[in-house]
């Protein structure tokens, strides 16, 4: 994937008038298949040495520990400096799945698996436990975080912080895989566009 400079910044609000904090958070990468002392060396000119780089499965993760003042000022500054050390490698994600089940929910929240259950099912809480987004399996569940997290600070059980993130890290995410589907498959992204589009005007 080649590098894209329309990353949403204007729309972000970045609060300016936080102090200055560490934010760890990892960054998936593809099309590395060595990490090389010249891939490093891009890498650490281009502003990412305060990241620890590891090739797993296939794929270059880079674990950042980064000093600024908010969580999205950190994830967009360390993206634009992996794309800035031009190594050719396509940036997938940011390493935080949205999809959890019950028993993910309750190690976020420190919180046992039998009240989760109880939220879910609404036999304690205020109620309206989202929806599962999707199934792994026949009665096996998984919930979207940011769906979860947003219930939680609704209900005063989760500092709003915690949803801000996750809502954030989930709206980078989805610009990363669209933005990589118009590069992958420009041709079908286009006859989607259309399609959808004609049927809306109808």
């Amino acid at each position: 994937m080649g590098k894209s400079d329309d990353m949403p910044q204007d729309t972000i609000q970045l609060e300016k008038n936080h102090c200055p904090r560490e934010f760890d958070f990892a960054l998936v990468l593809d099309g590395l298949s060595d990490l090389t002392d010249e891939v490093m060396d891009k890498l650490y000119k281009a502003g990412c040495d305060d990241a620890t780089f590891s090739l797993r499965y296939g794929r270059v993760f880079a674990e950042f520990s980064r000093t600024t003042a908010t969580y999205a000022e950190a994830v967009l500054s360390a993206i634009r400096d992996v794309r800035a050390a031009n190594i050719g490698a396509d940036l997938l994600r940011v390493n935080e799945c949205d999809l959890v089940t019950a028993s993910d929910i309750a190690r976020r929240i420190d919180r046992s698996r039998e009240l989760v259950s109880q939220y879910i099912s609404g036999g304690r809480g205020p109620g309206h436990f989202p929806p599962p987004e999707c199934f792994l399996a026949d009665e096996k569940p998984l919930w979207a975080w940011c769906a979860v997290s947003y219930w939680l600070v609704e209900n005063q059980l989760m500092k709003p912080e915690v949803h801000e993130r996750a809502l954030f890290t989930w709206v980078v995410n989805e610009w990363l895989s669209a933005q990589r589907s118009r590069v992958e498959n420009p041709d079908l992204v286009s006859q989607v566009e259309t399609a959808l589009a004609t049927s809306a005007g109808k």
